[in-house]
């Protein structure tokens, strides 16, 4: 029994250390760290990441680099922009007269082949506007490499004389071209005067208005930048007033109709003010009244 107590037990040892089977402070943290959905994406997300960038800035830091990608890309680009389906191989234009078609080609002076890529269309529309006689431009790049440009030319419906030159308007009053002299557009009538370009619609009004004289109508001639006067062929003017000159007018031609008032020796028909038409006699017509009138104002003094 003696023997029994003294000997040491073989399992327990007297130099076995004892494990304590508890997760020491740092794994403990570590794992509660783990646990965490913040943590465990910068793991898997962020940080690879912010490596890539870290890696690619590291990379485009060097001029070198930089220049070589710029280059790589530039040629890529153009290799595509350059296929034959995007090349642009003439330029047809449509809608305009042979002159206008030649200027057109003189404001564009594309050399062909040529990318669509290069070709900025709204630039090249507004270049074109700027010519008097286009209305409109539409450009665009059809199927087959053509480059076409519809062109809406403005349509001249009046002459306008002023300080000695002669302009083409169109309905609006815009300028369409200049002429050398008048017998180059004999249909159309004409105008005169400061300001007469701004009332192109007025003046149309008038003339359908004066069909009636025919032949005898002239021009009209705008004075002071608000009324009209008439000129006719046989040197004679109406002077229409400022508002409504289209029915002063109208009152004039029903008035010629009824008497024949502009086949008489009158130099000016006054229609400013349309309650008081005024008519002022040609010279002799003068002359020929005072003498009827003096020879009455002697017969009856006799």
């Amino acid at each position: 029994m003696r023997s029994l107590r003294s000997r040491p037990s073989a399992e327990t040892g007297q130099g076995a250390v004892r494990r304590d089977p508890a997760p020491s402070r740092l794994a403990y943290k570590v794992h509660r760290l783990w646990l965490t959905p913040v943590f465990r994406a910068f793991l898997r997300v962020g940080l690879p990441v912010f490596a890539v960038l870290m890696a690619t800035g590291w990379y485009f830091a060097n001029p070198t680099n930089r220049y070589a990608i710029g280059e790589k890309l530039a040629q890529i680009q153009r290799s595509v922009q350059e296929r034959p389906e995007f090349m642009v191989k003439l330029m047809a234009v449509e809608g305009a007269s042979p002159v206008v078609a030649d200027a057109v080609r003189q404001m564009l002076p594309i050399e062909f082949p040529i990318s669509s890529f290069d070709l900025d269309l709204e630039v090249m529309r507004q270049e074109i506007s700027k010519l008097d006689v286009i209305e409109k431009a539409e450009l665009r790049v059809r199927p087959g490499g053509v480059l076409e440009v519809a062109i809406t030319e403005r349509q001249p419906v009046i002459v306008w004389r002023h300080e000695g030159i002669l302009d083409l308007l169109d309905k609006t009053g815009h300028r369409v071209a200049s002429m050398v002299a008048r017998d180059g557009r004999p249909d159309l009538p004409l105008i005169a005067g400061a300001g007469a370009d701004k009332a192109v619609d007025e003046a149309l009004a008038l003339i359908a208005t004066a069909r009636p004289l025919g032949a005898d109508l002239r021009g009209l001639v705008r004075v002071g930048e608000r009324r009209w006067d008439i000129v006719l062929g046989t040197k004679q003017r109406i002077l229409l007033p400022t508002d409504d000159p289209v029915a002063a007018l109208e009152q004039v031609i029903a008035l010629h109709q009824a008497q024949d008032v502009l086949a008489r020796d009158l130099t000016v028909v006054d229609m400013r003010n349309p309650l008081r038409p005024t008519l002022r006699l040609a010279d002799p017509a003068v002359e020929e009244l005072r003498r009827i009138k003096g020879l009455e104002f002697g017969e009856t003094s006799q």
